[in-house]
């Protein structure tokens, strides 16, 4: 492969960067860190809701791509690959602990690309920066109510924003079992919402 500058190097998609480093290029491999360490740091918390973990979680999934580097095919998206060693670690380490605390879906600032999942609600509050909030405390303890199962695909799909045949790589399921823990998930996750926001309703 030919020589390329840093410039250069910084200009390439993820996919071009990997064969990059394959091929030796360890700058390649530091401008990826750079890229994703921020996003993966959000993704995994999500999971975790632990920043000493999430910063372990963070260095093993790099520490992985960087020795697993070979096995890299390009018929896979990077943020795919990189995903599915990060959600698998994660695991583990729920496994290891016999715990999952709560998913947080707060906007990380430092991550362009991170949205927070949009709530419609028609009883708009005089102060809106208090209304925001009072949304975010409803949907967090709705998720919290969700199985794994559900939580998964939901922060996947919702949170993260990924495309149905990303989770499917992810979480290796099928497509329709994706698509059916998604729809279960918000499906229950509205019940929970319409809970919260309408107790009289439930009591009644």
């Amino acid at each position: 492969m030919e020589s390329i500058s840093k410039k250069k190097l910084q200009q390439c998609s993820d996919e071009d960067l990997m064969e990059y480093f394959q091929a030796g290029y360890e700058q390649a491999f530091n401008i990826l860190v750079s890229r994703f360490k921020d996003r993966l740091h959000n993704f995994l918390y999500r999971y975790t809701h632990d920043h000493q973990d999430c910063e372990d979680l963070v260095q093993e999934t790099f520490l992985r791509v960087y020795r697993s580097r070979h096995s890299y095919e390009r018929i896979a998206k990077f943020s795919t690959w990189m995903y599915t060693i990060a959600l698998n670690l994660a695991k583990s380490l729920y496994k290891k602990k016999k715990r999952m605390t709560t998913v947080t879906i707060h906007k990380d600032d430092s991550d362009p690309e991170d949205r927070p999942m949009k709530l419609e609600d028609n009883d708009i509050l005089q102060d809106d920066s208090l209304h925001e909030k009072m949304c975010m405390d409803h949907l967090e303890k709705a998720l919290n109510k969700l199985s794994d199962d559900f939580k998964e695909v939901v922060v996947l799909r919702d949170v993260q924003q990924l495309a149905y045949d990303e989770i499917a790589e992810i979480t290796d399921l099928p497509m329709g079992t994706v698509k059916s823990r998604i729809n279960r998930g918000r499906a229950q996750l509205q019940d929970l919402l319409e809970s919260y926001v309408y107790p009289e309703t439930i009591s009644a």
